[in-house]
């Protein structure tokens, strides 16, 4: 979309976290964003990146958001894509497509042999984006305990 741009947040402040408390309900209403301390550390951590669409949203620079999960296991490197959302303003211009490219783009870049997410099958756009970008469904069990 014209006028917006991915970058990759540095560090933490006010107006990211500002910017997260705002998205992660419009992805769903059972998301609780993780307190501003907590946030601090994922964005200085080399396992997580943060990245954010900046752009001309009126009043609101960040205009969606997606977390990459990169972690090394004995079979190689992980990659995960995480809690993306666009703001609703925003939403049918391709802000999610640049969002994920670019992670795909950093991931390829660390040396990942493939990038995994999960989607509510609700979620038809976005289910509809992944599979356009190459995303194929993957016939596998995933299992969640739950601690408390």
């Amino acid at each position: 979309m014209p006028g917006f741009e991915i970058e990759k947040a540095p560090n933490m402040t006010q107006e990211i976290y500002a910017a997260v408390c705002r998205l992660l309900p419009q992805l769903s209403d059972k998301l609780v964003p993780a307190p501003y301390e907590t946030m601090s550390q994922i964005t200085g951590s080399s396992a997580t990146h943060l990245l954010l669409a900046r752009g001309p949203l009126p009043d609101q620079s960040i205009a969606g958001m997606l977390t990459l999960v990169v972690f090394r296991i004995p079979s190689g490197i992980r990659v995960q894509i995480e809690d993306v959302v666009v703001d609703e303003a925003a939403r049918g211009h391709g802000l999610g497509r640049m969002l994920t490219q670019k992670a795909l783009d950093m991931a390829r870049e660390m040396g990942a042999g493939y990038v995994d997410l999960t989607s509510n099958p609700s979620r038809l756009a976005a289910n509809k984006l992944y599979q356009s970008m190459g995303f194929a469904k993957r016939e596998t069990n995933v299992y969640r305990f739950k601690i408390a």
